[in-house]
Formats: C-alpha cells, sequence, structure tokens
C-alpha cells in the first residue's frame, strides 16, 4: 500500500512539473504550444521569428529578393536533419506575397555555391486558362533569360540518361512512348522573330517566344520536323535542307468518326 502510495505522489509531482514547463514554453513567444480547442487537452507546436529589418542575412540578395522586410519574420532556423513520418505541407495565406517569395515559392533547396537553386513555385501565371505549378534550376545569373536556367533532369541521376529539361529545350536520353496523339509545331511567318526583343523575357514573353522559335528552327539538325501553317505542308530537314514532307490521302475505305 505504502508503494502505490509513493508512486501516486512520484506521479502527482511529474505531472505538476509538467504542466508548469507547458505553461512556460507557451509563454515564450518564439515557441508555443495552443490548445487544439477550448475544450481540448492536446496540444500543437508553434514556432516563430522576429521582424528585424537589420538581419545580417538581410543583405545578402537570396535572402531579401521578393520580401518586403519590414513585413517577412527573419528565416527560423532548425540545426539538424528534419524528419518526419507524416508529411510537409505549404499552405496559402492571406499575405502570401511577404510569406512566400514574391507570393509563390513553395520550395527552394541550394547547391553548394549558395546561389544556384531548385525551385517550385504555384500560381505566379495562368496560361491555357488554367493556373500553373512550376520547378526549375535557376542559375545565379538572375532575370528571366535562357541562360539564366540550368538543366533539370527527372528519372535519375545518370548522364546521358533521362529526361532533362531547361527554360527552352528538353532532351529525351530515354524512349518515348505515347498513348495520345504527336502534334508538330504549328509555325507561320508571324510565329517567328529573328532577333531578341529588348528588356527581360518574363516581360517580353509572346516576343521572346517568337524569337525562341526563329532559333529553334535556324540551329535545328537532321530530322527537325514543323508544320508550315501558311503552306500547309509538313516539314523535314535533310542534309541541312528544309524539305516537303510527301503525304497523301487515305486509302479508300478509310474512315475516322473524328
Amino acid at each position: 500500500m505504502k508503494a502505490i502510495v509513493r508512486l501516486a505522489a512520484i506521479l502527482l509531482i511529474f505531472k505538476t512539473g509538467y504542466s508548469q514547463q507547458k505553461l512556460e514554453i507557451g509563454a515564450n513567444k518564439y515557441f508555443q504550444i495552443e490548445k487544439g480547442s477550448l475544450q481540448s487537452d492536446s496540444y500543437r507546436a508553434i514556432l516563430s521569428s522576429d521582424i528585424d529589418t537589420t538581419w545580417s542575412n538581410w543583405s545578402q540578395k537570396g535572402y531579401y529578393y521578393g520580401f518586403d522586410t519590414r513585413l517577412t519574420p527573419m528565416f527560423t532556423t532548425i540545426d539538424g536533419i528534419i524528419s518526419t513520418p507524416y508529411m510537409i505541407q505549404v499552405r496559402g495565406n492571406a499575405n502570401e506575397r511577404n510569406k512566400k517569395r514574391w507570393g509563390y515559392h513553395v520550395f527552394e533547396g541550394y547547391a553548394a555555391d549558395d546561389k544556384s537553386r531548385i525551385t517550385m513555385l504555384v500560381n505566379k501565371h495562368v496560361e491555357e486558362d488554367r493556373p500553373v505549378a512550376e520547378m526549375y534550376y535557376y542559375s545565379p545569373l538572375w532575370g528571366h533569360s535562357d541562360r539564366t536556367y540550368n538543366w533539370f533532369r527527372i528519372g535519375s541521376d545518370v548522364r546521358q540518361h533521362s529526361f532533362m529539361f531547361s527554360r527552352d529545350k528538353a532532351i529525351f536520353y530515354g524512349a518515348l512512348q505515347l498513348t495520345n496523339t504527336l502534334s508538330l509545331g504549328r509555325i507561320g511567318k508571324d510565329d517567328v522573330r529573328a532577333s531578341e526583343p529588348a528588356g527581360d523575357d518574363e516581360q517580353n514573353y509572346a516576343e521572346s517566344a517568337k524569337n525562341v522559335n526563329f532559333k529553334a528552327l535556324k540551329n535545328s539538325e537532321d530530322g527537325t520536323l514543323f508544320y508550315d501553317i501558311e503552306n500547309h505542308i509538313v516539314v523535314i530537314k535533310v542534309d541541312g535542307k528544309w524539305m516537303k514532307l510527301n503525304v497523301e490521302s487515305l486509302p479508300e475505305g478509310v474512315e475516322y468518326d473524328f
């Protein structure tokens, strides 16, 4: 009986100490624990940092660019590897511009130079009537020129294998199997431009895209195909020359419902 009483006393002391610890932590604005609800005895943790425009890292472009330092807290650092059996989630918010870089970036991973980065962002653009999510490998050059974007490989970490993507070019080392149609580029005189437009490519995206078309055709290799929309022909480059690809009508009796 005495042993049971002693055990109960120890548990009571531990519970009291733990409750005091929770209150002390909860009173710290940098690490807080908050009740799940008014009726709940369960808690969740909140980490936060102060807003300080004099923070030394704000002098580096990779930190301040895309943020208003008067509204964005200093970065919170966890000095160790983060591991969780659950998921990591980035939520939308009422003031995204100062909580996500420019209001768009949900992930950045930096290379050894601490300047090049892989980036994932959402809702910077709407194209083809839908919001766009984007991923790329950004170099320290800044801006939106083609040279600013490095290769982003998907599929493996083996050289000359898998599938690589940059701003205006993709290289597929592996086989490509389609389960739907393949459409050639439909290009006419209004879709090409020999000179690069002045200024930023993001601001002049339509004219910049025409210059990309021109350079792709000008520098194309044998086997390149496109559809000439003005002359209604399929064109292929053979032995350095553009040539018409011969086509013919469907055989008699062959019809499609589309």
